[in-house]
């Protein structure tokens, strides 16, 4: 039994007068059943949010057997007076690959009081009503079908047992549309039900992917195929799953409303590397050659990733140095450089240069690459070395001490490397230190052979080009030669005006360069040309100056052997190496003679008479300022103190050459005694 709570509300009949109600077997019809089974529940109206049919359901219930005003009433009724009707039940919607075949589900029912000695049914396309004149998809009755369902269609549910199920073979797209079933059980017995599916035409499967799929966290990417068919099973399998990694397949089948779906599903570990990555899903057919692909192209997330930076590096002040930080990342990421910890640069990019125009020593540290996204953040340093020369060093004032107390010199210069620094009494060597900023001295007592003025040694020369910088004219080509001498080392520059013409060592097709201490030497190789340029110029800079020079032509006229032909060569040649080994020889003799003159000359009492000592005292003088010579008179009134001078071979240590200022070498303290 089924209980009814029933309360009509008076704005339904006031909405639904009697006479436009319509009569059950319509009603029936339009509604079809579902209406029907959903209402056999305990149903007040008043609370109901159904929808217009359903109330006009309840409705015509009052109109055919009851008169209800407002008032409540309990009804029991049998159960099997509303259990058969017009109903029938088929899935909504299926769908079948092209060219394979779709078999429909169906179900029906009539009321109880039918007793139809057979039943047939009829399928029709796009309309439920005969009157419409549908095409036909099969009339079990006369085995009939429009014509292009001809032998295509066939029923393979049991009429009898109220299963009206159809097959459709080789479906294509003009098949596609809604599918409605009418049942004919003899006379005036026939019924088109309002229930029918919807049928699609499915040219691949269809893959589904998550909605975010992240580097190193699960991910599963689905592929759904229709199943439908008894005939033909599909096969599924995936395509382009290499590089993933950890992947397994995992199947299923599984219903919804009566169509089936075989549902393969693809399970991986996802990384930076299967971004972008198209997987495929392919569906076969045994023994046919029909053959579906669906694809799908993974957007991978993932955190950033420094792809390429420069490496630690080291340059001259004055230069022009570029940092690059390439980034991968999905989705794009923010790029910052920072130098102790203050940023210089940033931007939402994949790659972020950090330029410096002109390098300082103030630019030499730590360089950082920071990127970040949601997803993570990385961080990668670099160093910049900035090498650049000593600066000019600085040491105590001058001093006035007394004989016998303790005397500290302090020097303390800045370079990089750090510098070699030395101090120096009278080109005599006190105290030296290798790549360190500081030096002091200290000595106890002060002797009287301390006075004097104490240096350290600083060596910077501005570029200075040497006379045998030339050009040369040989027979196939034109070399130009330009020798710098220079420190730092110079940057040298070949310029021919007239042709607009500028290189360095830079371009290695034409210039290639030696350095020999202090010495750098570019050569200039150009293919001869049948007039030689008027002019080439040659640069050299550094920190310190920049010199240009015009190199002359060594005319090839003026050769001894361009003028007396190749025998006269040969001829000049062996006369040369004649002439040359003579003065070898020579050179031999002489060089014996000034080794005794030099040692005759170590022992020579020039460094420690008294006629030496006046006359290294007039050469003093003259550098002397006034208050330091009234010092020195007074000094000379004492009386006199022995003195010793060290005897030393200034031919092994480096001099000032005659292209070197003085005033670039050191920086000095003077120490008097009283």
């Amino acid at each position: 039994m089924i209980l009814f709570t029933v309360l009509a509300r008076k704005e339904d009949e006031e909405a639904f007068p009697e006479a436009n109600i319509p009569d059950l077997e319509k009603f029936q019809d339009n509604f079809g059943t579902t209406h029907l089974r959903d209402l056999t529940v305990k149903v007040t109206l008043e609370n109901v949010k159904g929808s217009p049919q359903e109330r006009v359901y309840l409705l015509v219930l009052k109109k055919m057997e009851w008169r209800w005003k407002s008032l409540p009433f309990i009804l029991i009724l049998l159960e099997g007076v509303l259990s058969r009707h017009w109903s029938a039940w088929m899935p909504p919607s299926i769908s079948a690959f092209k060219e394979t075949c779709v078999a429909i589900p169906c179900n029906f029912d009539y009321p109880e009081d039918i007793r139809p000695s057979s039943v047939h049914g009829i399928w029709y396309f796009n309309s439920p009503y005969p009157r419409n004149f549908p095409p036909v998809v099969l009339n079990s009755k006369t085995n009939s079908a429009h014509e292009m369902y001809m032998g295509r269609t066939k029923i393979i549910g049991d009429l009898q047992g109220l299963n009206c199920s159809i097959q459709i073979d080789k479906v294509t797209n003009e098949l596609q549309g809604k599918y409605y079933f009418r049942a004919d059980l003899g006379g005036y017995n026939q019924y088109t039900y309002s229930e029918h599916a919807n049928f699609y035409i499915l040219d691949e499967p269809f893959v589904v992917q998550p909605q975010e799929i992240i580097s190193g966290s699960e991910a599963e990417i689905t592929c759904l195929v229709d199943d439908n068919c008894p005939d033909m099973k599909p096969t599924v399998t995936w395509m382009d799953i290499e590089g993933l990694e950890h992947h397994n397949v995992y199947a299923r089948l599984e219903e919804n409303n009566g169509a089936w779906k075989q549902i393969s599903t693809l399970r991986f570990l996802p990384s930076h590397k299967n971004h972008g990555q198209r997987l495929g899903c392919k569906v076969t057919f045994k023994n046919t050659e029909l053959e579906y692909k669906g694809f799908a192209t993974m957007d991978v997330k993932y955190a950033p990733r420094i792809v390429d930076i420069n490496s630690s590096t080291e340059t001259t002040e004055g230069t022009q140095v570029v940092f690059l930080c390439v980034i991968d990342s999905n989705p794009i990421s923010r790029v910052m450089w920072f130098k102790d910890d203050s940023l210089l640069k940033e931007d939402y990019t994949g790659n972020l240069t950090l330029e410096l125009e002109y390098v300082t020593y103030n630019h030499d540290g730590i360089y950082v690459c920071v990127a970040e996204n949601e997803y993570g953040r990385i961080n990668k340093t670099i160093g910049l070395a900035v090498m650049y020369p000593p600066w000019k060093p600085s040491v105590n004032a001058s001093l006035l001490v007394v004989e016998g107390e303790m005397v500290t010199i302090m020097c303390n210069t800045q370079g990089n490397p750090d510098p070699i620094m030395t101090i120096v009494k009278d080109k005599q060597v006190l105290n030296s230190v290798i790549f360190q900023n500081e030096l002091v001295l200290k000595f106890h007592p002060c002797p009287m052979n301390m006075m004097g003025s104490i240096g350290a040694l600083r060596k910077t020369i501005s570029p200075l080009v040497l006379p045998e910088s030339k050009c040369t004219v040989t027979k196939d080509n034109v070399q130009c030669m330009c020798t710098v001498k220079s420190n730092p080392d110079p940057y040298i520059m070949f310029e021919i005006p007239e042709k607009n013409f500028t290189v360095s060592e830079l371009n290695a097709e034409y210039v290639h360069s030696q350095r020999n201490g202090y010495m750098v030497s570019s050569i200039l190789t150009l293919q001869k040309e049948t007039k030689l340029p008027d002019v080439v110029l040659c640069s050299a800079s550094n920190l310190y100056g920049k010199k240009v020079h015009e190199l002359f032509f060594q005319d090839t006229n003026n050769l001894i052997w361009a003028k007396v032909g190749p025998v006269g060569a040969v001829v000049v040649f062996v006369i040369l190496v004649a002439v040359g080994g003579y003065m070898i020889k020579t050179r031999e003799k002489k060089s014996v003679t000034e080794s005794s003159s030099f040692i005759q000359t170590e022992t020579s009492p020039s460094y420690s008479g008294d006629g030496s000592k006046k006359k290294l005292g007039k050469i003093e003088n003259r550098f002397l300022s006034i208050s330091e010579r009234i010092l020195l008179s007074k000094r000379k009134q004492k009386p006199t103190v022995d003195s010793e001078y060290a005897n030393i071979d200034f031919t092994k240590k480096s001099v000032m050459d005659i292209y070197t200022s003085p005033e670039e070498l050191t920086d000095y303290a003077e120490i008097r005694v009283k």
